[in-house]
């Protein structure tokens, strides 16, 4: 079912607003990020994490069908952490009311996903355009980032990190990597040349052999890491940790 543009523009909210000084208004925000999130809720939600922020939690709760993501609520830091620690990911967007939360001590948590909000009252029509955006940035660097072992590969820069070292690589080096992450068998030079090179392919077997041996000693000579790409007889293969 196809859904107006206007469906989006004028959408006057009516809530509770004692908590929070919020007022009631017309939502007219930009209609590009609202196509986006509709787009993203046929995809999966994000999430909205409240910590200690219970009025704000009450107020977007009355009117979370109108939001594309989900809505949580946690009554103290420690539940958050417990939360996370168990499923091992982040929340995508957290709330809080504070500069000062312990949360920024935690190691554990993604900075660039808090949101402060200490100054009120406040216009729900600025939050939910800051949140939507804040979720798209997200989204977007999800998409771009794989995590392979110990390190970060981010696709669009085409680096790859771990916690003290970075390496630039070439774009065929970065299809490489993403084939072999995706398998867990070791794969076949011939299934290289036809899923990297493509079926058009010409390429010799040495060509292939070259590419990989460039890249595993230019993993070496940076990560000082020999086994992040093995050798096998019948192919190569990527030495996933466990």
């Amino acid at each position: 079912m196809a859904l107006s543009p206007s469906f989006f523009c004028n959408l006057i909210l009516f809530f509770p607003i004692e908590h929070l000084n919020l007022k009631p208004f017309v939502i007219k925000c930009s209609l590009f990020f609202n196509i986006i999130s509709i787009e993203y809720i046929l995809m999966f939600k994000q999430s909205v994490s409240i910590i200690e922020f219970s009025e704000l939690y009450n107020i977007l709760y009355e009117v979370k069908h109108l939001f594309s993501f989900n809505i949580y609520d946690y009554s103290n830091f420690n539940d958050y952490i417990s939360k996370i620690e168990s499923q091992n990911q982040n929340s995508s967007i957290v709330i809080l009311k504070q500069k000062n939360h312990p949360i920024f001590q935690n190691n554990k948590i993604d900075k660039s996903t808090i949101l402060i909000l200490d100054k009120l009252p406040v216009k729900l029509e600025k939050l939910t355009d800051s949140i939507n955006k804040n979720l798209i940035k997200k989204k977007y660097e999800f998409q771009s980032k794989l995590n392979i072992n110990q390190y970060v590969l981010n696709l669009n820069s085409r680096i790859i990190s771990d916690n003290i070292n970075e390496l630039k690589l070439t774009e065929k080096e970065i299809e490489i990597i993403s084939f072999l992450n995706k398998e867990d068998k070791e794969q076949a030079i011939s299934t290289l040349q036809k899923n990297v090179w493509g079926h058009s392919s010409v390429l010799d077997t040495h060509t292939v052999e070259t590419h990989i041996y460039r890249l595993r000693k230019k993993i070496n000579d940076c990560f000082n890491d020999e086994n992040f790409i093995i050798n096998f007889n019948n192919g190569y293969k990527i030495q996933k940790l466990s």
